[in-house]
């Protein structure tokens, strides 16, 4: 995801002279390019993230258009009082980037964790939140938020992701899903990069009779509510997933929806981590397996909900 973003930003500051990029003292080499073309637009703020979030909301008062990069926990927790007070209050158009959402900076342990920020950032009035979940959704996704009014956070893996749209280019639209299969029995929302996740998980559900069918809702806020409505009412379970804690991420954002319309049928299911931190380090994979992400947690959960039966389930307190 982080090339994509890198190439496409290129591409853009190439059609709009007011685009700058502030880095966070990252991605040097990825931005070569970028510096390479425009070599006064761009800013190595140094490891002070929360001075880069107040230069980017007075270079966007000024009428830049400016992205701020960094490592995702840094992007968000470390500098959550400058970018309500600098950026939103304003209303100003900062593209936040956070790169290593989720479990992408695992091996890192805790301090690299990122589970909480969307819930952080969606409380914040005028902010847009958006979690691509593929190169290609980067790509529109930097496209939109560039002339978006307002400020912009842009929830990005790290490498390697595979591309889930590997045919024709989607349409992309802030606050709107994109349907990547259709199911009888359920739906997996997916948000950022527990897509292919998602794909796999409705895959596998169908080899067990069950008919699941995959959103990408790369737009947590604001939610697709026209999308939701027809979920609820047609299908007898919606599930929501995410590499974030169920506290006030993707799922905690459906159930607020829901709670509003109590006469909508279909039964939410959310799938993300615990309200904990993981006193441990490994790959994103183990990241996953231990706080009950992996492949057979969603669809052991998914095919309880569907058919009202409990499924021997695997506890991964215990799965070392």
């Amino acid at each position: 995801m982080r090339n994509a973003f890198a190439a496409e930003l290129t591409r853009l500051a190439g059609e709009d002279d007011r685009v700058v990029l502030l880095s966070g003292d990252i991605g040097n080499r990825l931005f070569d390019e970028f510096k390479g073309r425009y070599p006064r637009r761009f800013f190595n703020c140094g490891v002070a993230e929360a001075n880069m979030v107040g230069v980017a909301g007075g270079m966007a008062l000024s009428g830049l258009r400016p992205v701020t990069y960094t490592i995702n926990s840094f992007m968000t927790a470390r500098c959550l009082e400058q970018i309500r007070l600098d950026i939103c209050y304003h209303r100003s158009p900062v593209v936040i980037v956070g790169v290593g959402a989720g479990l992408c900076y695992a091996s890192l342990g805790a301090t690299h964790h990122s589970l909480e920020d969307i819930g952080t950032l969606r409380l914040l009035p005028h902010m847009t939140v958006v979690c691509p979940g593929d190169p290609v959704e980067v790509r529109l996704a930097l496209r939109a938020a560039l002339v978006h009014p307002g400020p912009v956070y842009l929830r990005l893996g790290k490498k390697g992701e595979p591309v889930v749209h590997a045919g024709a280019t989607p349409g992309f639209q802030m606050g709107r899903g994109i349907r990547l299969r259709d199911g009888r029995d359920a739906c997996i929302l997916g948000t950022g990069n527990v897509l292919p996740l998602a794909l796999e998980a409705a895959r596998a559900l169908e080899a067990r009779g069950v008919s699941v069918g995959v959103v990408s809702l790369h737009t947590v806020k604001p939610l697709d509510e026209g999308l939701l409505d027809e979920a609820f009412r047609g299908l007898k379970v919606v599930a929501t997933l995410e590499e974030h804690s169920l506290l006030g991420g993707l799922g905690g954002a459906v159930a607020e929806w829901l709670a509003d319309r109590p006469g909508l049928p279909g039964r939410l299911v959310r799938l993300g981590t615990a309200d904990t931190f993981l006193h441990e380090a490994g790959g994103q994979d183990h990241a996953r397996r231990r706080l009950g992400l992996a492949l057979e947690d969603v669809v052991d959960r998914i095919a309880e909900a569907v058919d009202g039966v409990a499924h021997p389930r695997r506890d991964p307190g215990r799965d070392r």
